[in-house]
């Protein structure tokens, strides 16, 4: 029956409309011609309507393409092959159109279209400014939007970790769009862009060379191509003119997939993703079903064949063969006749398909169709907007809010056969359908530039290792940067960290700086070799002590003993003994019991001698005193005196040592500031004015023994005892006004030793100056161990 619909697409030849003419646009308009005709002998769609349509060629040309939409807006049959002559046909406004092929010429159709609310369903024209409802109402694609592919462009150079790429568009509202979706999406994953050139065929050629000597003399590796196929072709060809280091293409579905770019060799490895691989049963059957005779019919199919087989059908040409009917069309290897791919063919199929379905949904009711029911195209475009349906070759149609499909693409490795020939393979996919994360899959192997099996490099500075961080070079990109090892105390442990971090207080960094290990802990332990030689002294003087005291007890009744106040002699050795055992308190790790032990024992210990000290000196002094004539000064000093001046100088000591507990003790803490790499393990003076009263108790009674031996050291006798108290307190207090400084100054562990071993040279001075004469006299010289001797009656040698 005679058609009741007619739906519209258009044919762009080459750039100009010279004659020559597109195969691969002819394909697309033919498939929409072989749907037409599955539609029409379908039973379940549309039964009894007759779909018809018109083909119209716009010359890739936007004036072109806005005044046939103004022609099928305005009910205007076109004519081909003239574009001055217009006939008024009578013809209602369509209801619908497929097509433009081009993002420009469809932007100018569907501003005007959608003013009229006529439907303008594309197969291929990908701008992602045409999402816009607000500009383009009536527009519709079964071709996802370049917010996806650019989107998706940019996940994959992510991830195979290339961040200083090139950038090449076409200088159309194509290029121009898709490159600024790429570029916003790069520069959200840390993708930088080392130039970004475009180029339109009809440019100048010295914009093409310039564009090509950028590219040339350019350190990325890696060129992301958003470019048209007419506008790829010439810069392959400038390219290959002046051949240069092979790059890694990154390429829009509009080339990527392009068989006739398979040629060119620089581009072998080249990825991108391209529109899923399809079947349509029955297309190549029908594209293939022709003959001369038919071909007569269609000035398209006319200047097709006489192209493809270079005669003139009825002589219609000079310089020419004539057609004898011997062609045959099987026999041709031209996108026309190359059935293997269907990709964008198949978004023809699907576009007429949901046209037709939008008519169904507007003049049918279950199985019947109303043929009088008069209808507006706005009707269709409202139709299209719900369409949701599965068609025969397993495809899905449907379009979201902007007319829009689900983003479905094919990741493309452009691989060389054996033969040596380039062939696309499909080794991924992309589906923004999925949940994040799980939208991009590879399953195959890739070959990359050059035909390497392992992925080229292409970034501006190379990745920076744990233990170091990023710094950006002035003036450059983010992605060109030096590498700064991490600061004394930090660390990085991962790859191109942008700042270090400050290992925690007890933790350091290893010799790379990658990781934080805990510190070395530090203290005076007892297999530490210093430990083992304080100890041996410190055992070599209480044992030393325990002799004197053996000595001094096995001859405790002769003159020398008797004579020194043996009851005094006794309790200094002790407190002697107990002032070497007391440095062993100051070894081993600190803690809460042994630091309250340390200071207080050497506190006590050390009064407890100093005060039998000072008490001898004043039985010196009392002594010599009670010579003179009506002294009785001695009685005032007696040994409960004596003991009574110990016992209240050392009680005032352990007064200061309860209340020093009391309010503050010393505690056991982590000094982590002297060393930054390690931690001391110390005691904590807890109460810095109790610590140095216990000293300056020690040294003011130190130096008033002093003072008073000194006063006695001149006084008559044979073995004046002053003497040798003078001596050994002047030792004492240089040793003691010394310690102070060492002990501030000295760091870690040496702080403990030099206390130490202030204590053992103190304890060694005491008992070296006061007991070692009288060792050895009372081993060594009996004979001067009698009464007479000490008290001056016989002459001797000063010992």
């Amino acid at each position: 029956m005679k058609s009741e619909q007619n739906t519209y697409t258009r044919l762009p030849p080459q750039p100009q409309c010279s004659g020559s003419i597109d195969f691969r646009e002819l394909q697309f308009a033919r498939a929409m011609e072989f749907t037409i005709c599955e539609i029409n002998n379908r039973a379940d769609l549309l039964p009894g309507i007759t779909l018809g349509y018109q083909i119209y060629d716009s010359c890739v040309a936007v004036p072109m393409a806005v005044k046939v939409t103004f022609q099928f807006a305005n009910g205007m049959e076109p004519l081909f092959n003239d574009t001055n002559v217009c006939s008024k046909s009578g013809i209602a406004a369509v209801p619908a159109l497929v097509g433009e092929s081009n993002s420009s010429p469809s932007i100018s159709m569907a501003r005007i279209l959608g003013l009229f609310g006529i439907p303008q369903v594309s197969h291929i024209a990908t701008c992602a400014c045409l999402s816009d409802r607000r500009q383009f109402p009536a527009f519709l694609r079964t071709v996802p939007s370049d917010h996806h592919q650019a989107a998706a462009l940019a996940r994959i150079v992510k991830y195979f970790g290339w961040t200083w790429i090139g950038a090449v568009r076409s200088d159309s509202d194509y290029g121009n769009y898709g490159m600024a979706s790429f570029l916003k999406a790069a520069q959200e994953v840390g993708i930088c862009v080392e130039y970004s050139e475009a180029y339109y065929r009809t440019q100048p050629r010295s914009k093409l060379e310039r564009v090509a000597n950028v590219i040339r003399s350019s350190t990325a590796r890696v060129i992301v191509a958003f470019m048209a196929s007419g506008d790829l072709q010439p810069l392959l060809e400038e390219l290959l003119r002046n051949p240069m280091r092979p790059l890694q293409w990154i390429g829009s579905e509009t080339w990527i997939i392009n068989t006739k770019f398979l040629r060119f060799n620089l581009c072998a490895g080249a990825i991108g993703f391209g529109l899923p691989k399809s079947v349509i049963p029955g297309l190549r059957e029908y594209l293939l079903d022709l003959s001369a005779s038919q071909v007569l019919k269609s000035p398209l199919l006319k200047e097709f064949w006489e192209s493809s087989f270079s005669c003139s059908l009825a002589g219609s040409s000079e310089g020419t063969r004539v057609c004898d009917g011997s062609e045959d069309i099987r026999a041709l290897q031209n996108p026309y006749t190359d059935t293997s791919q269907l990709r964008i063919t198949n978004m023809v199929y699907k576009a007429t398909y949901a046209i037709a379905h939008a008519i169904h949904g507007v003049i049918c009711n279950d199985r019947q169709c109303d043929k009088s029911i008069q209808f507006a195209p706005w009707q269709i475009l409202e139709q299209l907007k719900k369409v949701n349906f599965t068609m025969k070759n397993g495809n899905r149609v449907m379009f979201d809010s902007n007319g829009d499909p689900v983003a479905v693409y094919e990741l493309i490795n452009w691989q060389v056969q054996k033969d040596g020939t380039l062939d696309f393979v499909t080794v991924g996919h992309y589906d923004s359908s999925k949940s994040k994360g799980e939208e991009f899959s590879i399953n195959k192997a890739i070959s990359w530039v050059g035909g390497q099996t392992e992925v080229p490099v292409s970034v501006c500075s190379e990745s920076c290792p744990p233990g170091t961080r990023k710094a950006v070079q002035k003036g450059r990109p983010v992605c060109c940067f030096d590498c700064i090892p991490c600061a004394e105390g930090e660390i990085s442990n991962r790859t191109d960290s942008l700042n270090c971090m400050q290992c925690p207080p007890e933790f350091w960094p290893n010799a790379k700086r990658d990781s934080c290990l805990p510190k070395s802990v530090e203290f005076l332990s007892w297999d530490d070799n210093l430990s083992i030689i304080l100890t041996a002294f410190s055992v070599a003087g209480a044992f030393t002590a325990v002799c004197v005291a053996t000595v001094f007890y096995r001859h405790r009744t002769s003159p020398i003993v008797r004579a020194n106040n043996s009851e005094l002699s006794f309790l200094l050795i002790f407190s002697l003994a107990l002032c070497f055992l007391c440095s062993l308190t100051f070894i081993g790790q600190p803690s809460e019991w042994s630091c309250m032990l340390r200071h207080t024992a050497f506190g006590i210990t050390f009064v407890l001698c100093i005060s039998c000290v000072l008490g001898k000196t004043i039985v010196v002094l009392m002594a010599f005193r009670a010579t003179l004539p009506g002294s009785n000064v001695m009685k005032w000093f007696g040994p409960p005196q004596q003991r009574l001046s110990v016992i209240v100088f050392t009680l005032i000591q352990v007064i200061i040592c309860v209340l020093w507990l009391t309010i503050s003790p010393p505690f056991p803490f982590k000094n982590l500031k002297h060393y930054k790499e390690r931690i001391i393990l110390e005691c904590g003076l807890g109460s810095a004015v109790g610590f140095w009263a216990v000293l300056g108790y020690i040294g003011l009674l130190a130096l008033f023994c002093f003072v008073l031996a000194f006063l006695a050291r001149k006084l008559p006798d044979n073995f004046n005892e002053a003497r040798f108290i003078t001596f050994s307190m002047l030792i004492f207090c240089a040793v003691w006004v010394t310690f102070i400084p060492a002990y501030v100054s000295s760091p870690g562990k040496f702080t403990v030793a030099v206390e130490i071993f202030a204590i053992l040279a103190s304890s060694f001075g005491l008992i070296i100056c006061i007991f070692a004469p009288k060792c050895f006299v009372i081993m060594f010289r009996p004979e001067q161990n009698t009464k007479k001797h000490l008290m001056g009656k016989v002459p001797s040698k000063s010992i």
